[in-house]
């Protein structure tokens, strides 16, 4: 499939390709021309179908913009490979054992091999610029004097038109940004297209006052640490970019700012300054009296963001990140829109947190606990799983979003100790299974999530008396308290009361 503007010819240039890739394999197989597809005719039609269904579940022929060749071929190789395996078990499960496998694995082979061939042709002659900005860092605009050269003189309207806005963002940017940051961009981001839009900015409005504009990529040169009302200017890039469109941004997070200060002063007067910009710019925004003072001195600017909060904005505005990388003492991001901003209207920011749980009978309760992670991290759950798993006990590995604080209080169970309001509002008991997140109560069995809806969470989980290290075990060590509780309520309780209290303080039995 060749690397087009239009996703209907590339889907018809796919189709050719497969057919090709057919009759080389018919010709390579030297047999009779109308027997062989009389044969595969049939196959070859339900081939077809799912080579196409699965082109477009991978967007194939949405690959328009001028990227990176691996974002480019990613899709291309992942489908193809999967029609491979569907392939390969139809045949098995069909018992077909008359086909040639010559031209059942040569045709979805060579079909690859033309794709990629017309591809890397394509993103090669669409953008030789970009192309030699990858391949060579050290390339620079190869314009003299407003003259351009013989190469340039045969190209189309739209490339000479293209050619010229890629020079003059090329002058531009090298001018705010280093090499490094201008390949990284260039990755994920057409910088040649009139749909790419380029800013230096703190304010929203300059992505507001875009009229009646298609903006594919948004590209921001301003840290946003910067950035006043940050949700609302992440809210205004979702509302403006076209679904699986990009903003790329970048942030000094709270670990890079404190390496920025401690080198830029001498010791000790390092970490008294240091001490000093972390009451200021971390405690006094946490808190409604001080929060104001904050806000008064510093009007927002120069804020300290932590990795896990800005993720966590991103992923409740809408995105996700697609890619991030540390350049120049600044982490870089490229964050993808998915779906619409969620508009939280009461956003956990200060210490005493309330998050959504599921509750008897599938109903959300709002779960009261100390804060133990960054602000918005709660919105990151998935992404954190994804990115690490989970480790043994049933956590989130590399789980990032806990602050230092907070795995304090969580090894003492201060962070929980909120926790007896929703057991004088009735909605916990002592003792039952812990009240999970939706992303969480989704890991688990059908059958599980059903019992597990029938009970009321509890302030003591199963988890303590029984010590499960893998998210299976943890299921079975819950399965087999509410059977239990089932049968003998306050029996079984009582048991798993004691048993818990004894491993916590005799074994001292720790959630991290």
């Amino acid at each position: 499939m060749a690397v087009v503007k239009n996703p209907t010819l590339n889907f018809l240039i796919d189709i050719l390709l497969v057919l090709a890739a057919f009759g080389l394999c018919i010709h390579l197989k030297n047999d009779s021309y109308n027997h062989l597809i009389s044969t595969y005719l049939n196959a070859l039609l339900l081939f077809l179908l799912i080579w196409v269904v699965l082109s477009f579940l991978f967007q194939k022929y949405e690959l328009c913009q001028v990227r990176s060749l691996p974002n480019i071929i990613k899709p291309v190789l992942k489908s193809n490979l999967i029609a491979l395996g569907l392939v390969a078990s139809l045949m098995y499960i069909l018992r077909i054992s008359h086909y040639s496998r010559l031209i059942v694995l040569g045709t979805i082979m060579f079909a690859t091999f033309f794709e990629l061939f017309f591809m890397f042709i394509n993103y090669w002659l669409k953008s030789p610029a970009l192309v030699a900005a990858e391949i060579n860092p050290s390339y620079q605009p190869h314009y003299m004097n407003g003259q351009t050269t013989e190469t340039e003189t045969g190209l189309s309207d739209t490339k000479q038109r293209d050619s010229e806005l890629l020079k003059k963002r090329e002058e531009v940017l090298f001018v705010e940004i280093n090499k490094e940051v201008y390949n990284f961009i260039f990755q994920y981001a057409n910088i040649a297209s009139e749909n790419t839009l380029f800013l230096n900015t703190t304010s929203r409005f300059n992505i507001s006052s875009q009229i009646n504009r298609r903006i594919e990529s948004i590209v921001n040169l301003k840290r946003i640490n910067d950035i006043r009302y940050l949700n609302k200017f992440f809210e205004a890039a979702n509302h403006k970019l076209t679904y699986g469109g990009v903003l790329v941004d970048a942030v000094e997070t709270k670990n890079l700012r404190k390496a920025r200060i401690l080198r830029k002063f001498p010791p000790p007067l390092n970490y008294g300054y240091y001490f000093l910009d972390f009451v200021l710019k971390r405690i006094f925004p946490k808190f409604a009296v001080t929060k104001k003072i904050y806000f008064t001195l510093t009007r927002g600017h120069n804020r300290v963001l932590t990795k896990a909060e800005t993720f966590g904005r991103l992923y409740s505005c809408g995105f996700e990140i697609v890619a991030e990388k540390e350049i120049d003492k600044l982490l870089y991001f490229v964050a993808r829109k998915v779906k619409e901003p969620q508009y939280p209207k009461n956003p956990t920011y200060g210490p005493m947190i309330k998050l959504p749980r599921i509750g008897k009978n599938g109903r959300l309760i709002k779960v009261y606990k100390l804060r133990t992670m960054h602000p918005f991290a709660e919105y990151l759950q998935e992404y954190v799983y994804h990115r690490g798993g989970l480790k043994a006990g049933g956590k989130f590995n590399g789980d990032f979003r806990v602050s230092t604080l907070g795995r304090f209080l969580r090894c003492m169970w201060i962070d929980e100790l909120p926790m007896f309001i929703n057991f004088f509002k009735g909605e916990m008991k002592i003792v039952g299974v812990r009240p999970l997140s939706e992303h969480y109560f989704g890991l688990y069995s059908k059958e599980l999530q059903e019992k597990r809806i029938n009970h009321k969470p509890g302030l003591i989980p199963p988890f303590y008396a029984d010590r499960p290290v893998s998210l299976e075990e943890i299921q079975e060590s819950e399965m087999r308290y509410l059977n239990a509780y089932e049968k003998h309520p306050l029996r079984t309780d009582i048991k798993y009361f004691f048993v818990s209290v004894f491993n916590i303080i005799f074994h001292r039995f720790r959630s991290s």
